[in-house]
């Protein structure tokens, strides 16, 4: 845990300034090292969706070391081993899919924080320095961990005010896919409506002293998500910043296209 890279980071909040990141999803390590090259405020590493085991997240954390730049580890799900397992190795804290409740959140705070006021076992890993630096870092782990909740669910509005009143949260994230299929409209970023009722939940969580953050699809929306109150912006993922940047040399090309959906390759739209 780098308290240092914790503190600037909800400084920068705490002064209505803007955090940016990144959304790693590519195994190779390069990528959040160039994240903290180019002094980005924090990383999400993907451990929920994808193919990063273990190994690719341990490097991924390593990459962050020593830098201002808050590394998390976005969780499969909710779990006290996955959280243990995450901050043991370094993490500056977990984002946890799909929080619905106060209860759900409440029980994501207690796998970060070490016993009486949670659960989390002491390990001897890299956050303890190998148990060079127990008693230092026990003693500060808990107030300096990063929770951050994924709103990604219809059922999670009416829940919401309620979960801006736990202690130990200072941004929630929006999945706005997810969200829109939970209000039946499945693969849509933002279906019918689903703009607007994510834009209610960020004036609901900014009027309780809380931040919010999603991911931007483009340079246009990061503008517009930054001016409407948004502090934790994503510039994007790896894999959708590569994207765009190939498809804008594709189109420079004049051979610009869109990949085939079917992964067959004698489906007929593959060339």
């Amino acid at each position: 845990m780098k308290t240092r890279a914790l503190k600037h980071f909800r400084d920068k909040l705490a002064r209505g300034e803007s955090v940016h990141g990144l959304w790693v999803t590519l195994e190779s390590a390069t990528v959040t090292e160039m994240a903290v090259a180019l002094g980005l405020d924090w990383v999400v590493i993907d451990a929920e969706h994808g193919h990063l085991d273990w190994r690719d997240i341990n490097e991924h954390v390593r990459a962050g070391l020593r830098s201002d730049t808050v590394v998390l580890v976005r969780l499969a799900e909710r779990s006290t081993s996955l959280t243990k397992r995450a901050l043991d190795i370094g993490a500056d804290g977990v984002v946890i899919p799909w929080v619905e409740t106060v209860e759900q959140l409440e029980e994501a705070i207690r796998d970060c924080r070490y016993l009486p006021e949670g659960r989390r076992g002491i390990g001897g890993e890299r956050a303890t320095a190998w148990e060079q630096c127990l008693s230092e870092h026990t003693a500060e782990a808990n107030e300096h961990v990063l929770v951050v909740p994924l709103i990604e669910s219809v059922a999670a509005i009416p829940n919401v005010p309620a979960m801006c009143q736990v202690d130990g949260v200072d941004v929630f994230f929006f999945g706005p896919a997810d969200f829109s299929s939970t209000a039946g409209f499945r693969g849509q970023w933002e279906g019918p409506g689903v703009a607007e009722q994510i834009l209610e939940l960020k004036d609901a969580i900014t009027a309780a002293g809380k931040h919010c953050g999603l991911l931007a699809t483009s340079v246009e929306d990061l503008q517009r998500r930054r001016d409407q109150g948004f502090r934790m912006p994503g510039l994007g993922s790896d894999t959708g910043l590569l994207l765009r940047s190939l498809h804008e040399a594709l189109k420079a090309a004049g051979c610009d296209r869109m990949p085939a959906a079917s992964l067959d390759p004698n489906d007929g739209r593959a060339v």
